[in-house]
C-alpha cells in the first residue's frame, strides 16, 4: 500500500486509501505571514494547535520536503480529466504553455511502484466502488511542481463551495464555525481552497523575484501583495482562510497519527521504497508534533459532531469522495 506523508487519508472499512498528494504551503519573500496567531481566531479552541504547529513547521518541513523529492513520493498515477464528470468542459485546450503537464514515460516508473499500485484493491469502498482505479499515466509531482500558471480556477471552485458544501440552516449565517459536522466539512474545504491560494500567491511572487515580466494576458494577476490581502487576508474575501487552513492541517496530522502504526508496518515489510524513503517517512512519523494533544482539536470537534447521527458519516464519505474526484484533476492546474 503506497501511503505517504502529505496525503490526504480516507478512512474505509478496508483501511486507508491512497489519495492526491496535499502540501502545506508556505508563503515567502517579504509577503505578510501565515501564521493565524497573528489575529483574531474565530474558533480559539485552535488556538493551542495552530501555535505548535507554528512551533514545529522549522524542523518537520525539511523531512517532508526530503520525503517528495523520492521516487516513492513524487510519483502518482491520476485521471486529470477525472472533474469533466461534474464540470463539462467547452471542447478546447488551454493553449497556455505553463499548464502543460505530461506524464512520466512508463520505463522511467519504477516497476516496485507500478506493482504496489496495481495490487492496491483489497481496501473496501462502502461494499462496492463509484470509480474505476486511476490510469496507467504517472505524473511526476516534482518535475511539474505546484505553480502559478494563470489559470483561472473560480468556475471550479464556486462549483465546490456551492454544490459540495454546505449553506443551509445553521450554515447561512455562519458558513464555518456553526454547531454542525456541516460547517466543519466547509471549514476544511476553505482550508483546501486556501492552502492552493498560498501556493498561487508563491508562485507570483517567485516568479516576479526571477526577473519574469507577467503578461496580463496570460496572468490575470500580477500583484502577489494585493493577492495576499484579497484571497488570505483578514479583511479578504475571506476572512477565516488562514485559520481554516490550519484547521485542515489538523485534520491531516491526525490522519497520519492515525495511520502511523500501519505505515510503520508497511515500512518493516519493505512495502515503502528503498531503505531511503523508509528511514525519512520513519523520521516524519517520530515527530513530536504528531503526538501533541493540542492538534485534536479538529478532529475532535468534527467527530462529536458527525457522531450525532449515524447518516453524517456516511453524507461526509460522499461528499468528500466527489470533492476529491474534482480536486483531482484541480491541483495540477492552478
Amino acid at each position: 500500500m503506497r501511503l505517504s506523508s502529505g496525503l490526504a487519508f480516507v478512512a474505509s472499512p478496508g483501511g486507508f486509501r491512497r489519495s492526491q498528494p496535499v502540501r502545506v504551503p508556505s508563503v515567502t519573500g517579504g509577503l505578510p505571514g501565515l501564521a493565524a496567531t497573528n489575529c483574531a481566531l474565530h474558533d480559539e479552541s485552535l488556538a493551542q494547535g495552530i501555535a505548535a504547529i507554528d512551533s514545529a513547521q522549522s524542523t518537520l518541513h525539511p523531512k517532508l520536503e526530503q520525503l517528495r523529492m523520492l521516487p516513492y513520493f513524487r510519483l502518482y498515477s491520476c485521471d486529470l480529466m477525472a472533474s469533466c464528470e461534474y464540470i463539462p468542459q467547452e471542447l478546447f485546450e488551454c493553449y497556455t504553455e505553463s499548464c502543460e503537464v505530461y506524464p512520466v514515460d512508463d520505463e522511467d516508473v519504477p516497476e516496485d511502484i507500478k506493482t504496489a499500485d496495481f495490487d492496491e484493491h483489497d481496501f473496501e469502498l462502502d461494499g462496492w466502488a463509484r470509480w474505476d482505479m486511476p490510469s496507467d499515466d504517472y505524473y511526476d509531482t516534482v518535475q511539474f511542481s505546484e505553480d502559478y500558471t494563470g489559470y483561472d480556477g473560480r468556475d471550479v471552485w464556486s462549483f465546490i463551495h456551492d454544490r459540495i458544501g454546505f449553506h443551509e440552516g445553521d450554515m447561512a449565517t455562519d458558513k464555518y464555525d456553526a454547531d454542525s459536522w456541516k460547517a466543519d466539512f466547509n471549514k476544511a474545504v476553505s482550508g483546501l481552497h486556501a492552502m492552493v491560494s498560498a501556493q498561487v500567491i508563491r508562485g507570483i511572487n517567485d516568479k516576479l523575484a526571477a526577473g519574469e515580466q507577467l503578461d496580463p494576458e496570460s496572468y490575470p494577476w500580477t500583484d502577489p501583495h494585493a493577492e495576499y490581502h484579497r484571497r488570505l487576508g483578514s479583511q479578504g474575501e475571506t476572512p477565516e482562510s488562514v485559520e481554516n487552513m490550519y484547521f485542515t492541517m489538523m485534520l491531516l496530522l491526525s490522519g497520519v497519527r492515525t495511520a502511523r502504526e500501519r505505515l510503520k508496518e508497511e515500512c518493516t515489510k519493505g512495502n515503502i521504497g528503498d531503505d531511503e524513503a523508509v528511514q525519512t517517512l520513519q523520521s516524519i512519523l517520530a515527530h513530536p508534533l504528531l503526538d501533541d494533544p493540542s492538534i485534536d482539536a479538529a478532529s475532535h470537534r468534527l467527530r462529536e459532531h458527525a457522531l450525532q447521527d449515524r447518516n453524517n458519516l456516511w453524507e461526509a464519505r460522499m461528499r468528500t469522495r466527489d470533492l476529491m474526484r474534482v480536486m483531482n484533476w484541480y491541483v495540477a492546474y492552478f
